[in-house]
Parts: structure tokens; sequence; C-alpha cells
């Protein structure tokens, strides 16, 4: 028996705990990420910019709430938003509250498709299959019948009050005590809403610094930005790759965004220009998969500094 049984029910077991730990303990273990990227004029003083992103708020998420309300008290400069606050219609009032404190300082969002739509169940391992099959999202499958529309709207309008920067295929500036930051941003290019044809152009002349942010990183969006000469990119939706093997990394993006960049910072090189891209884990799972491996919850302080 032993030796017909021992090393399934090992497996088996083996399986069991890292199920245990993945759904109990390291999708609620929330990290901050620090980075420093060099995209400033000379002289001018660093920025912080806190980029939270995909939220994925589910009723009753009172850990991640208390987490993101904490951050402000690393006293951004501004922050921003790249999407997908939503997995439940009824998460508005709680997304809002997780995010009250952040709204108190200046900042920017563009949304991403569970903003708009509601997660369906649908079994994990087809992320890998579509991958393979160089699918993702409405650029490859079929448009999602029947979905649940998310009440967007009230989130818009709560950031809009609060002063933060909708940026869904806009352009708009912050000012920071005599700091202008002019930011271009897209729809979410995962549900084909990007169109880069109404904010092309490049960097505003008069800024003192543009930054490009966009929910999901295609590979056409980043194209796009780094072609035009933006020096950083921020996104979101990948989750980092959410299950990730240990000593080798994601195994899908949701995007044709390549594995080695799923997140953290990297660059990416169009029409002879080269772009910072930082692509946030993100702080939450879709709620039909809640569960992280070797790719915890995060936010990031990005402390931006003069270029060398």
């Amino acid at each position: 028996m032993r030796a017909r049984y021992g090393v399934p029910l090992t497996l088996t077991a083996v399986g069991a705990a890292g199920l245990a730990y993945a759904a109990g303990f390291e999708v609620r273990s929330f990290r901050l990420r620090r980075v420093t990227v060099p995209v400033l004029p000379r002289g001018m003083r660093p920025l912080r910019v806190l980029q939270v992103s995909d939220i994925h708020m589910v009723s009753g998420q009172r850990k991640k709430q208390r987490w993101l309300q904490s951050l402000a008290g690393l006293r951004p400069d501004f922050v921003i938003n790249t999407g997908d606050n939503l997995s439940d219609p009824e998460g508005v009032p709680e997304t809002l509250d997780a995010l009250g404190p952040l709204m108190e300082f200046p900042g920017a969002y563009v949304f991403g498709s569970n903003d708009y739509y509601g997660p369906k169940l649908r079994n994990p391992a087809r992320y890998l299959f579509e991958r393979m099959q160089g699918r993702h999202g409405l650029n490859g499958n079929a448009p999602v019948v029947g979905a649940v529309h998310n009440p967007w709207e009230e989130l818009r309008d709560a950031f809009d009050a609060a002063g933060w920067v909708g940026l869904s295929n806009c352009r708009g500036r912050l000012k920071l005590e005599g700091i202008e930051i002019a930011l271009t941003g897209l729809d979410d290019p995962h549900i084909k809403r990007d169109r880069y044809a109404e904010v092309a152009g490049g960097p505003e002349a008069g800024a003192d610094l543009s930054l490009a942010v966009v929910h999901a990183p295609y590979l056409r969006s980043l194209d796009a930005f780094a072609a035009d000469g933006y020096p950083l990119i921020l996104a979101g939706h990948t989750h980092g790759g959410q299950l990730c093997i240990p000593f080798y990394g994601a195994l899908v993006t949701n995007c044709d965004l390549d594995p080695d960049r799923v997140k953290g910072l990297s660059t990416h090189t169009a029409a002879g220009r080269t772009s910072f891209l930082h692509v946030s884990a993100g702080c939450g799972t879709n709620r039909y998969t809640p569960v992280r491996f070797a790719c915890p919850p995060e936010a990031t302080l990005l402390t931006l500094t003069a270029r060398p």
C-alpha cells in the first residue's frame, strides 16, 4: 500500500497545503513595493507617487480596506489608480471608504474591465490556454454575453469630486506647489476601449513631467506611448501572474506582455525610444479566484528622481 499510494497522497497533501497558504495567508499578506525611477529634469526635487491597482473589492474585505487606508501615512505627492477597483457590484461604498484617506491627495485614475463589468466564474487554467493561443480578453475571444454591469459611474463621480483626474482616453494635469505634471491615459485595452488617436502627440510642452497611464499593458499601447516619448508608463492588470512558480516566476500575464515584465520596473522600446514601464501586481484578485502564490498583493511607492 505504501508503494502504491504513498506518492499520490503526499502530492495531494502538498497541494492542499499550498492552496491553504495561497487562499488563507498570502492573498491577505499586503506589501509595499518601493521603486526609484530617474525621469525628472535636473534640479527638480524628487516626487513620491503612490500607485494602487487591481483592488477588486468585495464586500467584507476589512483587512484590505484598513491596509489601503493606512497608505495615506506615506504622504505621497500624488496618487495614480490604474483600475479594476471592483469585483462586486455592491463594493463601491467599501472601495470609496478604503480609498477615502488617499483621495485627500492629488490623484488621477483610469478604469479597467472589472470596473465596468462584474466577474464571471471561469476555469483559471483558461488563462494559460489563452496565452498559448495568443488570445486575451476581447482581443482574441468572443464578446462577453450577459455580463453584470458594475456601477462604475458612482466611482467616477466620487473620484472626480475629490479632484482626481480621469484619464480614460483623456489628458489632464496635476499642479503640485509650482510643479506641473501632465498625464495622458487610455481606457482599458483588454476590452478594446483604448483610443490612442484621441490622445496622441506625446508629452505636453510646458509641463515639468509627462506620464502615461493605462490599465492593461498591451503592447500596442506601450508601443504608442514609448514611440511618442513618454519617460514613464504606469499600468496594472496582470496581478503579477497571481499564481507563480517559486524561483521561476509568472506563467501568464492576461495580455500580450511577456511574463518577464509581469510586475515591477522594466523598460519598453518602440520606434527607437525607450520608456520606463512599471506594472503593479495589484492588491486584489477576481472574487472567484481568491488565491495568490509566490506573488503577494501590493501597492507601489515610486520615488521619481532626476535623470543622470
